[in-house]
């Protein structure tokens, strides 16, 4: 999976404000219900996420890579685990942990990459 695409499923999981944050002109078109948020983006790809208590449920299609991907997360207080499944083959996991206005991920994927996320509300992420 590629740095950028865990990136962006890790923003799923963080804190609705930090959203708040500027935007670039290529937004998403969503649409909602209480338990399910469906989004699609200019280029065709697609996701959804569905709530079910402490649970999140992810799929969505990516057209740069042509794949279909699964990924579900699990929340336990300020700690989230998550693992996911692309069509391809590759799979991964990780956990993402709340600190104030701090969030600190880590993920590993069965291409053999490894990566720790460090995200803020005042510094960004690095």
């Amino acid at each position: 999976m590629s740095l950028p695409r865990v990136l962006g499923l890790l923003l799923l999981a963080m804190p609705t404000s930090l959203f708040a944050m500027p935007q670039g002109s290529a937004l998403a078109l969503c649409t909602r219900s209480a338990t399910l948020l469906a989004c699609q983006d200019s280029k065709g790809s697609y996701y959804s996420v569905r709530t079910e208590g402490s649970t999140f449920y992810l799929r969505g299609y990516d057209t740069t890579s042509r794949r279909l991907w699964a990924q579900t997360n699990s929340r336990y207080g300020t700690l989230t685990f998550f693992t996911g499944v692309a069509s391809d083959g590759e799979a991964w996991v990780g956990y993402s942990r709340r600190i104030g206005w701090t969030t600190f991920n880590r993920v590993s994927s069965s291409s053999g990459q490894r990566f720790s996320l460090h995200c803020s509300l005042v510094g960004g992420c690095r």
